[in-house]
């Protein structure tokens, strides 16, 4: 059996890969997994704004009540909301039901704990190994009085809305400052301009139409050009592009251009650090991050300890070194005094008190040191052979390093795509050497 898990949740083509009859068995697996740490015998799900949702939501639910779960389904809401209302409700697990960034073909399931954490890599294999194991899934299986129920509660969006509002400075407000929100057409494109406007913001919404099929598509932090392009029209003071499941943020400054994501981790960090709200003495940031960054931080007495990709390892981090902040620089930002996983609108909202507080242009704020030049190449992959199994890679790779040029090569968790990652000083060396590994890798994956 391929692995069950990739690098954040169950993720694949729904109706395909994530079909009617796997959602439900995941559920099932989970669902014993979790009753035997039980406290209240409910588990929470949310979702997206993907038509696959309704099939695969059924799904869970069928699961989860087969052997004896009651579900609380809650609707279209942010990953960042189930979290949280997850551990609010008391609830022994909660699941998203999304794919995050990706098209509408795909659909995901993501997993968290009664406190709103998500699984380990080791509480992942328990389940899969319950996934697999026929006997245990039939002996759960109950029957009579014992078997689950199901309710739909509309009204816990105002749990979230509270939260987000909390996060934000008491003493300042947005009055008078222009918001343009991309909501791509996904899970925020309720909560996100209500709590804007109710912060005091003249709100303009992009994409807020979800049809089932739209979201992502040509919008919301991975196709900025309609946000940039109102943002310019409009005069607007900043842009804020979510993802699909708004655990993500693209921040786009009043000129109409894209704040690198490890430029707002750092203007965010050093924010936190002036106002003394930064624990552990720095950040955590992934692999991927620009040495820029690291210098950046170096220079305000601040470390950066960097993390394998993905939110849950730069979360296992900062638990591990007691430190509260940290991010990727896709737009993953970690504020885990407010949030228990990466939150779009939370990030938006800290990155909006900056601009207040120091009274100035996002241009002007939100790009406090220079980036290394750095390339990252994506190439689409039949068969993902482990690199250390491809002939001549590790000397190929020696001979990047001794021109002082940064790699990461890796395999992407979700989608059939190996990521290849240059950084140096010398941008043209390092582009010449960007060349020669493409070519490389063309000829051994594709062999």
């Amino acid at each position: 059996m391929n692995k069950l898990f990739g690098t954040d949740g169950v993720r694949g083509e729904a109706g395909s890969f994530l079909s009617a009859t796997k959602a439900m068995r995941v559920a099932m697996a989970a669902g014993i997994y979790f009753k035997k740490h039980s406290k209240s015998n409910k588990i929470l799900i949310g979702k997206d704004t993907r038509r696959s949702g309704y099939m695969i939501e059924n799904a869970i639910v069928c699961g989860l009540t087969a052997i004896g779960y009651d579900v609380i389904e809650i609707g279209p809401m942010p990953t960042p909301a189930i979290a949280y209302i997850t551990e609010s409700m008391r609830c022994d697990a909660g699941i998203m039901i999304s794919a995050s960034h990706n098209s509408f073909e795909d659909n995901g399931i993501k997993f968290f704990d009664g406190h709103g954490d998500k699984l380990s890599a080791s509480v992942e294999a328990e389940i899969e190994a319950i996934y697999v194991d026929d006997a245990t899934i039939e002996a759960a299986q109950v029957t009579g009085k014992k078997i689950g129920k199901a309710k739909r509660i509309d009204d816990v969006i105002g749990r979230y809305i509270v939260a987000l509002k909390n996060s934000f400075p008491r003493e300042l407000s947005l009055q008078g400052m222009r918001i343009v929100l991309d909501a791509a057409n996904g899970a925020a494109y309720k909560v996100g301009p209500t709590v804007l406007e109710e912060l005091g913001a003249d709100v303009l919404m992009l994409h807020n139409k979800p049809n089932g099929f739209n979201i992502n598509e040509e919008c919301g932090a991975l196709h900025t050009k309609d946000l940039a392009d109102t943002v310019l029209t409009f005069r607007a003071d900043l842009g804020i592009g979510l993802d699909g499941d708004a655990d993500r943020l693209v921040v786009v400054d009043e000129k109409g251009d894209v704040v690198d994501g490890d430029q707002l981790l750092g203007a965010l960090a050093v924010y936190m650090k002036e106002q003394e709200l930064l624990k552990g003495g720095g950040m955590v940031a992934t692999v991927m991050s620009n040495q820029g960054l690291g210098d950046y931080m170096e220079e305000h007495g601040l470390k950066l300890h960097r993390s394998d990709v993905g939110d849950k390892n730069v979360l296992e981090i900062m638990k591990k070194e007691a430190i509260n902040f940290g991010g990727e620089q896709s737009g993953h930002v970690i504020m885990h005094d407010y949030a228990k996983t990466g939150d779009g609108l939370v990030s938006a909202l800290q990155t909006l008190a900056l601009l207040i507080s120091k009274g100035k242009k996002a241009s002007e704020v939100l790009r406090p040191f220079s980036l290394y030049p750095q390339k990252l190449v994506n190439l689409k992959v039949q068969n993902k052979i482990p690199l250390t199994k491809i002939e001549g890679l590790d000397s190929l790779l020696k001979e990047i390093e001794a021109k002082n040029i940064r790699h990461l090569v890796r395999y992407s968790g979700t989608e059939n795509l190996l990521r290849v990652l240059l950084e140096g000083k010398d941008a043209k060396e390092m582009n010449k050497k960007m060349d020669i590994l493409v070519k490389f890798f063309q000829k051994a994956l594709n062999e």
